[in-house]
């Protein structure tokens, strides 16, 4: 059967294994009977309260509790469409949402939106029950409305709503399970912030294959996060780059104590070093560690698999079935194999477009493909070859610079602990543009710049080569691990 959205399928799972656990929360536990009552009540809490009708907005602030994910297939049910925003946002940026969407309800958030009349507090949604003797047919929302719309944090500053209709975040979940092999039996901790697509898309992904999700608050407190994956026997776990970063500086290789016990990892959102990825397979041999590519707009669109594609594991890995990606130049003509130009991609999780915005969504598409503005290239495999955001490549003398690649090498340096390089104009006004590395140093290192261009030399073309060097105390980076190359520009 073809399930419209994800919350029909929630239901449709609860019909099944009404006892089954659906979330796990402070030791508490949430069967997917009590999920649908509690669903069905936030569905009646914001039609008879708010007189919600379909196409409204509710921004609703994703903390990690129950109550978000009770009020968030609630309002999916009421055809409301969800506007998920951090719980730390800044008041601009929730100014800046708020007025762009001009919402009926605000979920959270007391501090912000405290003038708002319409403003209810999440806790409010734990309280709420539904008899679902009572129920005889519950309409669930059309494949083709729009579910939620997220803003990006974005590596550019500029925020932009992306629409993510029924059918997208449905087919996303459908798509990623196949791949990673999620099923009824996986129970997954999830301690990314949900107020992005890679914390809700793995509940989504949870919910959808009959599973159990643990709600952790965070990856902060490394001692509880590997207390909770051996009490619950965790089968599978998500992370951003930086998060294995953490990890491992405060446990060192402890994870390996669950090689037998994990069955899949998911990374994503943002670049992996080559070798923390070769030293996650030799911790967890027997893990399917599955790193994504892909965008808010197009989620988890190429998928590339540590153990089994090791030869290609500095791609980006495949696109995921059903999912097309080509190359393009400029004007939209796709490249024959190893050209370099921007990916694209196809396919039932690409996004309506942008909220409000008709003139974005048309420029960011290209014969039904969706220009994604990234730079690469796909092999005589299929395998496809990630080079850098198109808008951050460098132009030195007409030759297309890829900043990751001279970051890679400057970052092998040991005393670097960080690097980030973007093109400025030529001091000397012979290419146009020339590259500036930003560095930060290792606790307790001195060295000179000119130690930094002896490590390097021999190692990147002459014209790749920073003629311009700058200390900086922390690279301007989003929450999920992107470098902010635009605050190093101005």
């Amino acid at each position: 059967m073809i399930y419209q959205s994800i919350v029909e399928k929630i239901f449709h799972i609860a019909d099944l294994t009404p006892n089954a656990n659906a979330i796990i929360y402070d030791n508490k536990k949430i069967s997917y009977w009590e999920l649908t009552s509690k669903i069905l009540a936030a569905k009646e809490y914001f039609i008879n309260k708010f007189k919600i009708k379909e196409g409204d907005r509710i921004i609703l602030s994703a903390n990690k509790d129950p109550g978000f994910i009770f009020a968030y297939f609630g309002a999916h049910l009421c055809g409301a469409i969800v506007v998920p925003i951090d719980p730390e946002i800044n008041k601009d940026r929730f100014q800046f949402i708020f007025e762009k969407t001009k919402p009926s309800v605000i979920v959270g958030l007391s501090k912000i939106g405290e003038q708002f009349s319409n403003l209810i507090d999440i806790s409010i949604f734990h309280n709420l029950n539904y008899d679902l003797n009572t129920t005889n047919l519950i309409d669930f929302p059309e494949s083709d409305e729009i579910a939620d719309i997220i803003f990006t944090t974005g590596t550019t500053g500029q925020a932009k709503g992306v629409m993510l209709s029924h059918k997208n975040i449905t087919a996303a979940a459908t798509n990623i399970n196949a791949f990673i092999g999620n099923n009824q039996n996986d129970i997954e901790i999830l301690a990314l912030p949900i107020s992005h697509s890679f914390g809700l898309g793995r509940l989504r992904c949870v919910l959808h294959s009959g599973g159990t999700m643990i709600l952790l608050g965070s990856f902060a407190n490394v001692k509880k996060l590997f207390r909770e994956i051996e009490l619950n026997a965790v089968t599978g776990m998500a992370m951003v780059p930086s998060s294995w970063l953490y990890i491992k500086r405060m446990s060192g290789q402890r994870i390996a104590n669950f090689a037998n016990q994990l069955k899949y990892l998911e990374i994503g959102s943002a670049p992996m070093e080559l070798e923390d990825k070769i030293l996650l397979t030799d911790l967890l041999p027997n893990t399917k560690i599955c790193m994504h590519y892909g965008l808010t707009e197009a989620s988890r669109s190429t998928f590339i698999e540590f153990h089994s594609q090791k030869e290609y594991i500095n791609s980006i890995g495949k696109a995921t079935p059903p999912i097309s990606v080509v190359i393009m130049n400029e004007t939209g003509v796709i490249l024959p194999t190893n050209s370099e130009g921007e990916i694209c991609v196809k396919g039932n999780t690409v996004s309506l477009g942008y909220w409000e915005d008709p003139f974005l969504t048309l420029k960011s598409q290209s014969d039904g493909y969706f220009r994604t503005g990234d730079w690469g290239s796909i092999d005589n495999q299929g395998f496809i070859h990630l080079k850098s955001r198109k808008k951050d490549l460098i132009n030195v003398g007409g030759k297309k610079v890829s900043p990751v690649e001279i970051e890679s090498v400057i970052i092998a340096i040991s005393e670097i602990k960080e690097c980030a390089c973007i093109g400025i104009p030529d001091p000397k006004g012979l290419l146009g543009e020339v590259v500036k590395a930003f560095l930060v140093k290792e606790e307790n290192s001195e060295f000179s710049f000119d130690y930094v261009k002896k490590q390097i030399e021999g190692k990147l073309e002459f014209y790749k080569m920073p003629v311009a060097f700058e200390w900086i105390d922390e690279i301007p980076k989003t929450s999920n691990g992107k470098i902010q190359r635009h605050l190093l520009k101005q």
